[in-house]
């Protein structure tokens, strides 16, 4: 490499707020992904049981939920096939192009496409489309910096901060076009915002690693016809599966959670036993198995905002704003606001802390409590009728939602990658998303008692077990610790 060469590598390096200049095209791509992925499941709930009259498909609250709970689970479970494909094909910088290709096909099937046919075709397509880039795009990321690199950790939470900038206006907007002249406007909004993404991440796509176009472990073509028939075979049983009554709307959810259980005792054999790890990153991958538990029970009450928070909110918030009536789908926008103001200052102290700031395992359990009490928060509410709940105390438990998720999300998208065996870069981050698959699932399933059971009683146990959850992980942190063996 040139003199020149080196100069400006080294200025691309710290180019984007101090950060590698790459991250924001990849910042970039995921915000518009966000921007679909939330802006259409804003309205999904919504459309699926608002009666025929109100442009919905008239299912039961209950339905509809599971499926929205499933879908969100199918979602991350598929991080596995798209975190593979980038390990054994193609590498994550391809994958994660393709892949927002598919999730902009999955958004117009549902703007297009009627009824259930639309819903059907655009779930799967958004499904493995996001799965794809979802894990692909964390593990780009990670590949823009070296191990050590001390700006790691702000480096993601300003990744974060794209990401909920999408968040934040996806939902405001389908929200207001479902309003105003229909869902299936709302889905073709999201398909836009989705092109326009990969419109962008396409103009610099040159300038990332060109370790993120590697194969770490290359498939054998003679093992590629096995492998596309066992994935033909899958398909099929699916089919058959559904066709045959055994998968249904009503059991989506379960489906999902027993699918990623199996799922991830499966991923965590199969990395313990490789043969590829060395014994420093087997106790790594060791250490992962607690803060995993933790994060799918952080995501089974996080998930709840697109469930249970989006039911209460449509019967029981106060949504009257001067007069005007707020769309049921902004509430979602309330916690990215809150994302897009704090991740500048959780990245700034965990810059400023550098090694003296809290470890992995107390950012998780911090951040799995106090997401148990933002649902203890909802108790001096419960059992009220419609309109009894104020939306400036909806805001206020959003806000403890989301300390909760700062404390743990973009922490739990950096360990990934730290704590990931060579061999297994992009598929240890795929884990990670396995336990959000859990939760998500999880929630959709949760959706289901708090239509049959005493508000006190769902959101108190829901929330204690939680609070729970984060101490005992609390008081096993330093054990946890010696196990990331130097990772913090």
């Amino acid at each position: 490499m040139s003199t020149t060469e080196q100069s400006q590598a080294e200025r691309d390096s710290h180019s984007f707020f101090g950060q590698p200049r790459s991250l924001a095209n990849v910042a970039g791509v995921e915000l518009w992904e966000r921007f679909s992925f939330y802006g259409m499941q804003g309205i999904l709930l919504l459309y699926l049981y608002y009666s025929a009259a109100d442009g919905g498909l008239g299912m039961s609250k209950v339905t509809a939920a599971g499926i929205v709970g499933a879908y969100g689970g199918a979602v991350y479970l598929s991080t596995i096939l798209g975190a593979w494909v980038a390990d054994r094909l193609l590498g994550s910088e391809r994958v994660l192009f393709y892949s927002a290709m598919v999730i902009m096909a999955g958004h117009l099937a549902l703007a297009l496409l009627p009824g259930g046919i639309g819903v059907t075709v655009g779930l799967i397509l958004v499904a493995f489309g996001s799965g794809g880039l979802k894990a692909n795009a964390t593990s780009v990321v990670g590949m823009l910096y070296k191990p050590e690199d001390p700006r790691r950790d702000a480096g993601f939470s300003i990744f974060y901060l794209g990401i909920n900038l999408g968040a934040f206006l996806g939902p405001l907007l389908t929200g207001l076009l479902q309003s105003t002249v229909g869902f299936h406007w709302g889905f073709g909004l999201a398909a836009v915002g989705m092109g326009i993404g990969l419109l962008q991440y396409s103009f610099g796509r040159k300038r990332l690693p060109e370790r993120s176009r590697l194969v770490p472990d290359p498939l054998p073509r003679s093992k590629w016809v096995l492998y596309g028939l066992i994935g033909l075979a899958g398909i099929a049983v699916v089919v058959v599966l559904v066709l045959t009554g055994v998968v249904t709307a009503e059991n989506l959810s379960t489906v999902v959670i027993i699918l990623v259980v199996v799922s991830t005792i499966a991923y965590f054999s199969v990395i313990l036993s490789s043969r590829l790890i060395t014994t420093v990153e087997r106790k790594r991958v060791y250490a992962f198995i607690p803060l995993f538990i933790a994060s799918a029970a952080f995501w089974s009450l996080y998930q709840q905002q697109f469930t249970v928070v989006t039911i209460y909110s449509d019967e029981r918030l106060d949504r009257n704003l001067f007069g005007w009536t707020m769309p049921v789908s902004w509430v979602q926008s309330i916690n990215p606001v809150f994302i897009i103001i704090l991740s500048g200052v959780f990245a700034a102290i965990w810059t400023k802390w550098g090694a003296r700031q809290p470890s992995t395992p107390i950012k998780f359990a911090a951040g799995t409590a106090i997401m148990g009490v933002a649902f203890l928060l909802f108790l001096p509410f419960v059992g009220g009728g419609p309109n009894s709940t104020p939306l400036l105390a909806m805001i206020g438990i959003l806000f403890a939602f989301t300390i909760a998720e700062l404390l743990l999300s973009p922490v739990g998208l950096s360990v990934s990658t730290k704590l990931a065996p060579a061999a297994f870069t992009t598929q240890m981050v795929a884990l990670f998303f396995l336990s959000v698959a859990l939760g998500t699932a999880i929630s959709g399933q949760l959706a289901a008692l708090y239509t049959t059971a005493p508000e006190n009683v769902y959101f108190g146990v829901l929330g204690g077990i939680a609070i729970v959850i984060g101490v005992a992980l609390g008081l096993a942190a330093r054990p946890i610790v010696r196990l990331m063996g130097g990772v913090r």
